[in-house]
């Protein structure tokens, strides 16, 4: 398996891109939106098996002391074989900021305490639509 790591939107089908996040399942997306939000973020992070699009990720920023991973996500026959793990270590070592939080979906917490990342007790969130983040298992209404 010869995957590659590139860190521009480049060549981005941004309907494939949403098809990914369905297929992993990480819920539904529009193309659109997932579009702006990744054009908009410090640091993308695409996984290419050849010309397919097979796994995306992306982070805010300030370049110093604060990060914020997002949207993690790869077609489930590409998981298992180290893919995630290659580039959460590409991001980290990317953005270089002293602390990073990210969002997770539940039941993968352990995936991400192998980089050092721990729970928070003290994270608050405010959101669009509470009862849709509820459902996606964000927030306890």
């Amino acid at each position: 398996m010869s995957i590659e790591l590139r860190f521009d939107t480049d060549g981005v089908d941004w309907e494939e891109a949403c098809q990914i996040f369905e297929k992993a399942p990480l819920g539904t997306r529009q193309p659109d939106l997932l579009e702006q939000t990744f054009k908009g973020s410090s640091l993308v992070c695409f996984a290419w098996d050849g010309d397919k699009l097979i796994g995306l990720a992306r982070a805010l920023s300030d370049g110093t002391l604060h990060s914020v991973i997002y949207d993690l996500c790869m077609l489930p026959e590409y998981q298992g074989h180290h893919l995630g793990k290659r580039m959460m270590e590409a991001m980290l070592e990317r953005l270089g900021t002293a602390n990073t939080v990210l969002w997770s979906v539940p039941g993968k917490e352990g995936f991400y305490e192998r980089f050092g990342f721990k729970p928070m007790l003290t994270a608050m969130a405010r959101f669009e639509d509470p009862e849709r983040s509820a459902a996606g298992g964000y927030i306890q209404l």
